[in-house]
């Protein structure tokens, strides 16, 4: 009778702390959207195929897409042996239009799709995509732009295409993320590096003399360049043994210069890495929606039931 009374009293203890306290709130994971989506209609339908990857026609419009890029990019490297034009030139012609107007078609997708279609034109990857398809209209509705560069020129822009291929590569985020943390470090080593290039230069400049080359101080700086990066182009040498001893010397801080940059690179990705794969957290089988809490049943995006975790039931 005692324990109904007291099971009773915590029950209604119970009840009264959740009345009086409310229900916590649950933290959304949307994810912005920069450029506006819509909310309705075939411009949010297009919207979800082109800017989002979390379908299956997302990823294939993505798939093809980059197919394309990749095709487009080959045709203008071939466009530019001579030899292979020449047999095959009406061809990839007839291939560059296409393309041209395959991605005409997609950036002006792209602007109808957005509720802020001047953010998306104004932006990095809107620019890029301009740059993809601009040089063949300008070759063929503005004549006069011959007079100010070459033809050649405007062809060879379309190589501009491959930077297209940068939003849908994850790695390419990763380091573009960590060249720029570490901006600053490469930043103050490049300034180190031009230091010592600008002394070593100068004592050469000395040691040497116009006789042996050296005509001025410049000119002795740009060999310590070509001696510091180990190209060594043998346009100009140094004659002299004391030369030649700092010569050597700054072919062997060539060697170790090369490692600094490398590391410093390297931690920031192996910290980029890190971040990325913070214990606790866990993926979607079915989406592949990253950071995903190990108490979480039901994936935030897709709303795919998660595994277990530990094989728990």
């Amino acid at each position: 009778m005692l324990d109904r009374r007291q099971a009773f009293r915590e029950h209604t203890y119970f009840r009264s702390v959740m009345a009086t306290h409310p229900k916590p709130q649950l933290i959304s994971h949307t994810v912005p959207h920069p450029y506006g989506k819509p909310e309705s209609g075939w411009r949010e339908r297009a919207y979800n195929i082109i800017f989002e990857t979390d379908t299956r026609s997302g990823r294939l419009f993505d798939l093809g897409l980059i197919i394309a890029i990749a095709l487009s990019v080959v045709i203008v490297l071939l466009d530019s042996v001579a030899s292979i034009a020449q047999r095959w030139g009406g061809m990839f012609d007839a291939f560059e239009w296409a393309f041209t107007l395959l991605f005409t078609a997609e950036y002006l997708l792209r602007l109808a799709c957005v509720q802020r279609p001047m953010r998306y034109a104004t932006s990095l990857f809107g620019v890029i995509d301009l740059l993809a398809v601009l040089p063949t209209y300008v070759a063929i509705f503005v004549p006069d732009a011959y007079v100010l560069m070459d033809v050649r020129v405007l062809r060879l822009l379309r190589v501009f295409r491959v930077l297209k291929l940068v939003p849908y590569m994850n790695e390419y985020r990763v380091l573009l993320s960590a060249l720029r943390a570490a901006r600053r470090k490469i930043l103050v080593f490049l300034s180190f590096v031009m230091l010592v290039v600008l002394l070593l230069g100068t004592t050469m400049y000395v040691v040497e003399g116009p006789g042996n080359g050296f005509t001025s101080i410049p000119t002795a700086i740009y060999w310590a360049i070509t001696a510091v990066t180990t190209v060594g182009f043998g346009d100009l040498v140094p004659k002299t043994d004391l030369g030649r001893a700092i010569a050597s010397m700054m072919m062997m801080i060539g060697w170790g210069t090369l490692a600094v940059p490398t590391g410093i690179i390297s931690a920031e990705l192996t910290s980029r890495r890190s971040a990325m794969t913070v214990p606790g957290l866990r993926e979607c089988p079915s989406c592949h929606e990253p950071d995903l809490g190990l108490a979480d049943r039901y994936c935030r995006a897709c709303g795919t039931a998660l595994p277990p975790v530990g094989g728990d039931a």
